[in-house]
């Protein structure tokens, strides 16, 4: 039995994406299923040292069409564009911006999910689609409970198939979520939610604790 998410048809064309261990070939599969025409801009932190400069725009951009960059502070949030969380920064929505900032690591960690989803929650309310992927801890469990708030959709990778289960795990115990799908299918259903569309899935993927409501 198949169930709708997004019946409402609300145009989802912000989307904030978390990972931690694994996060590099998850992210890579799922920009892979993107079409450069993507009426959405996308915001991605993985969780990575402090001490790595090296930029991954080009590695997480390799299978997609999108344009993936790693940005400066101030960047214009712009449709088509996929932005990763560079190095020992945290990276925030601000008024149409890309905002970086060295504050406090949260989680251990410097970039870390949660400030990304908090500041697109606020920023953009119901247009926001938040996706937590393979990773350790729980980084991303707070953000996607603000993005639940505000009117947002809560997505996470099945945890069967996440190398690292903990992270979605943690969001399907304490969030709203309202599906838990395998990388390509999350993909699919983003390019379906950036034009307003409902994403059919089935029952079996989505959260017992949202069953009730579909």
């Amino acid at each position: 039995m198949n169930v709708s998410i997004n019946s409402e048809k609300i145009v989802r064309d912000v989307i904030v994406v978390g990972a931690s261990a694994g996060g590099i070939p998850a992210v890579v599969e799922m920009l892979s299923r993107l079409p450069g025409d993507l009426p959405a801009f996308i915001g991605i932190v993985i969780h990575r040292g402090a001490h790595g400069a090296s930029n991954w725009s080009q590695t997480l951009g390799r299978r997609t069409k999108l344009r993936v960059v790693e940005p400066a502070s101030g960047d214009l949030l712009s449709r088509g564009v996929v932005y990763i969380a560079p190095s020992d920064c945290h990276m925030t929505f601000d008024q149409g911006a890309i905002l970086l900032d060295g504050g406090a690591k949260e989680h251990f960690t410097r970039p870390a999910v949660d400030p990304l989803f908090t500041s697109a929650a606020a920023e953009y309310g119901p247009r926001v689609v938040g996706v937590v992927l393979t990773g350790g801890g729980h980084d991303g469990m707070l953000g996607l409970l603000h993005i639940t708030t505000a009117g947002g959709l809560s997505v996470v990778q099945e945890p069967s198939e996440a190398e690292h289960a903990s992270m979605p795990n943690y969001a399907i115990a304490h969030d709203h979520v309202r599906a838990a799908l395998t990388v390509d299918k999350i993909g699919d259903a983003l390019v379906l939610l950036a034009h307003g569309g409902a994403v059919w899935v089935n029952r079996a993927d989505v959260p017992e604790s949202h069953r009730d409501a579909n």
